[in-house]
């Protein structure tokens, strides 16, 4: 008996005497997903073997003709073993998708990335390795950070290779082509198994720049784009704070320090942490020619995972949005409800602003509009823009987001659509039109879980008329556990 059938039968009369709080919390919202014909749960289900690449089934519309190239998109895709499961959603395996498109059609294919974690688990028939929110268990075998290394949150394009990417351990490499895993990525033989966070941020000119985090102390990665190491550095950070993301302009590097901070070594590691709002936010902003060139700015207490990437004005004031919520609770309350078929109500993130002057002062201009995975497009990078590109639209039975949006900084509205409850929408990636120049030309690719239809879809929108519905939807035989980070690399 599956789950979710054990489930219902605990929402009898006969099982209410037994029903635990949180049996009969996961019960109630099985019954009503089951009235409007909705079990998320599927986007959280355990993928138990590669997917070889098989065609998409258009299903609406008509793709672009000058689209073509591969999304390549990172995320858990294995949480159970007989043996034992993963606590927390950000501890599965990581399961590598290729959406490749062209000629109208598109074709999709999955295969896990060959970590020493999944081989171990493999063997143990257990997942025993610990992890963000699960302790280890009896087998687990951790030697350094890389054997504990699921590479399952996002993923980079590097000198002909695809870089898998976690956030307390190194890159693994793999194969563009097949998906095939290549290996650990060591970019120097004194620096194994060091931290390289899961969201670096690329300069207009290639080169990429990534953090590596260790209570005060950050090792700062500069990557040429063929990638090979050009230097790496170590800095000195004034909180221990927990670091998922950091943003930057072309010429400055910004790391924001929240107060959610370490204050102890422990496993599971989101219990190294507690929420400390006295202690306030601070932001750290690195010359990137000099780093021992430094400021502090002082801003409210807040939680984000992801920011947008900044820029810089004239008179020499920084601007960057995040998605802030008043806590860390999804950090740790939320991603091991998951595991368990049940989810905990929490405020939305919202989109907001940070300016940062040179005279000191910092300031958040909060938009109200609920958002999360904010993207730019990349041309952008690091310079002024307009639009931040965004998942969006909640409902009260079920979790994640349910739209996708733009938002516009200067008319300050949004652009949006919701494909409603019974989807969980995936990160949109913006990819430009062919010789377009100007913003938001071209189109944003978004993946769903179609609940109702038990089936991943890849949707393709005009970035510009997102209100107007995808242009195109395709649709998979399959579904596959929702996603985190992606990118597109043209054909």
């Amino acid at each position: 008996m599956d789950r979710r059938h054990f489930l219902q039968t605990l929402t009898g009369a006969a099982a209410t005497a037994v029903l635990t709080p949180e049996l009969a919390q996961a019960a109630a919202q099985l019954r009503q997903g089951a009235v409007a014909g909705i079990n998320w749960q599927v986007a959280f289900s355990d993928v138990d073997a590669d997917l070889p690449r098989a065609p998409l089934k258009l299903v609406h519309g008509r793709a672009p003709k000058d689209l073509a190239g591969s999304l390549y998109r990172n995320g858990p895709g294995k949480f159970h073993r007989p043996g034992g499961s993963v606590d927390h959603w950000f501890d599965g395996d990581g399961l590598m998708r290729a959406f490749r498109v062209s000629d109208g059609a598109a074709t999709l294919e999955a295969r896990f990335v060959d970590t020493p974690k999944r081989r171990v688990e493999a063997a143990a028939n257990a997942m025993v390795q610990p992890g963000f929110g699960t302790a280890g268990k009896p087998g687990a075998q951790v030697r350094n950070a890389d054997d504990a290394n699921p590479a399952n949150i996002s993923v980079m394009s590097m000198g002909g290779e695809l870089w898998a990417l976690w956030e307390a351990g190194s890159p693994v490499a793999m194969d563009p082509k097949d998906l095939s895993t290549k290996g650990m990525k060591t970019l120097r033989e004194d620096l194994v198994h060091m931290p390289f966070l899961a969201h670096p941020r690329r300069d207009p000119g290639g080169d990429v720049w990534s953090l590596g985090l260790s209570g005060t102390q950050a090792i700062v990665w500069r990557v040429a784009a063929d990638g090979a190491l050009k230097s790496a550095d170590m800095v000195s950070l004034p909180m221990a704070s927990y670091v998922h993301d950091f943003t930057a302009t072309k010429r400055h590097l910004i790391v924001i320090l929240q107060p959610w901070v370490q204050d102890r070594m422990v496993m599971p590691y989101a219990d190294s942490f507690t929420w400390r709002p006295e202690m306030g936010t601070q932001v750290l902003v690195l010359d990137k020619a000099d780093l021992t060139k430094r400021r502090i700015y002082e801003l409210p207490p807040f939680f984000a995972f992801h920011f947008g990437s900044a820029w810089e004005e004239a008179d020499g004031t920084l601007r960057f949005d995040g998605c802030f919520t008043p806590d860390a609770r999804f950090a740790t309350t939320n991603g091991k409800a998951f595991m368990k078929g049940t989810f905990e109500p929490e405020p939305d993130p919202i989109l907001t602003l940070v300016t940062l002057r040179p005279d000191g002062r910092a300031t958040l201009e909060p938009t109200g509009v609920t958002a999360e995975f904010p993207r730019v497009d990349g041309r952008r990078s690091g310079d002024t823009r307009r639009y931040t590109i965004h998942a969006t639209a909640t409902a009260p039975n079920t979790p994640l987001f349910h739209g996708v949006a733009t938002y516009d900084w200067k008319a300050g509205k949004s652009n949006s659509y919701d494909f409603g409850a019974s989807h969980l929408v995936e990160e949109a990636v913006f990819v430009a039109r062919p010789g377009g120049t100007e913003e938001l030309d071209g189109w944003l690719l978004a993946p769903s879980v179609n609940t109702r239809a038990k089936a991943t879809e890849l949707h393709v929108f005009d970035a510009r008329r997102i209100s107007a519905g995808p242009i195109c939807t395709w649709r998979s035989e399959h579904p596959l556990p929702v996603s985190l980070h992606g990118v597109f690399v043209r054909a």
